[in-house]
């Protein structure tokens, strides 16, 4: 299952998620597109999971609209160091994630 970074996640998070297929937005030449466009793009290209830290995104997008999860996590910020404290979680869920359409990860 591919997995896209949110551009609000810095890129840096990818090198912590080797064992998955991982994309940056920017990698991909998609900053500054809005999120539907985003979601599309993501659905259209085989990606299975959005993972961000925008905890409105799924309650401002239909997301019966597309085969993606949105994952979001629970942090406070964008910085790595908050950020990789999510990812044993994220890690241990991973499977049962593609069974839902918005799944918020806490430590």
């Amino acid at each position: 299952m591919k997995i896209l970074l949110d551009e609000c996640i810095t890129k840096r998070l990818k090198n912590h998620l080797q064992e998955f297929e991982v994309y940056t937005v920017r990698e991909l030449g998609l900053s500054g597109i809005k999120n539907g466009k985003l979601m599309t793009y993501c659905n259209d290209n085989g990606f299975g999971i959005l993972l961000t830290i925008d905890k409105n995104l799924a309650h401002q997008q239909n997301l019966d609209r597309y085969h993606l999860t949105v994952v979001v996590l629970n942090c406070s910020t964008s910085k790595l160091e908050e950020l990789i404290t999510f990812l044993p979680s994220f890690k241990l869920q991973y499977d049962q994630l593609q069974k839902q359409k918005s799944y918020i990860i806490n430590k």
